[in-house]
């Protein structure tokens, strides 16, 4: 009787953004989507997933390309003399949003999805912040390093993630207007912020209440 709907992640890096959308997935019963949309949009295009890393929410310029797995009919499109434009791989990748976003229910980190699903009637838009020692916390478990490195890599992918996110939606990384909740997980830890959303969605959508997993 539900209708499908979308929830988008924007995170700053180390507040569990994606740890927060993957719990908050199997919950709802749904598709969660970071990373993969990479591996997608890879295998949709014909393209080098190589390609699509490298472009990864990073605001546009060209990269060096080649024809390495180019479908031909791709070919005059994506390459201006030998240089495969960020515009197109964003493109791609927002087929690929679009495409799965109109097949089912999902939750999608990043990518600009908010924007590129912003005709959607059934969208939930989230930032997820956290607390600055708690971000560095988590990447220094995660990824082994200094709390030094730590900082630095966190004020280089969230820069990274701000010029991305507002070169191609007009919009605030972070800013409260550009979503619909914004929520720092320290207040209330992962699970209960996960179940924070999830109410929030439930009634957003008109969703029965699901029981947390």
């Amino acid at each position: 009787m539900n209708e499908k709907f979308v929830i988008n992640i924007g995170r700053q890096l180390g507040s569990g953004g994606r740890q927060i959308g993957e719990k908050l997935a199997v919950q709802l019963g749904i598709s969660f989507y970071d990373k993969e949309l990479i591996q997608i949009a890879s295998q949709e295009s014909g393209l080098e997933k190589e390609f699509f890393e490298k472009a990864d929410e990073k605001a546009s310029h060209s990269i060096l390309g080649g024809f390495f797995g180019l479908r031909n009919s791709l070919v005059d499109e994506i390459y201006v003399n030998n240089y495969l434009c960020n515009e197109t791989l964003f493109k791609i990748q927002s087929d690929v949003i679009r495409n799965l976003a109109e097949q089912k229910s999902c939750i999608f980190v990043g990518r600009c999805a908010d924007y590129i699903l912003s005709n959607n009637p059934r969208i939930l838009n989230v930032f997820i912040s956290a607390d600055a020692e708690d971000r560095i916390k988590r990447v220094v478990g995660y990824q082994k390093i200094s709390e030094e490195k730590a900082r630095e890599m966190i004020v280089k992918t969230n820069k990274k993630r701000a010029e991305y996110y507002n070169y191609y939606s007009g919009k605030v990384w972070g800013a409260a207007e550009s979503y619909h909740l914004c929520i720092n997980s320290s207040a209330l830890g992962i699970d209960e912020t996960v179940a924070f959303i999830r109410r929030f969605a439930e009634q957003k959508f008109g969703l029965t209440p699901v029981s947390s997993k």
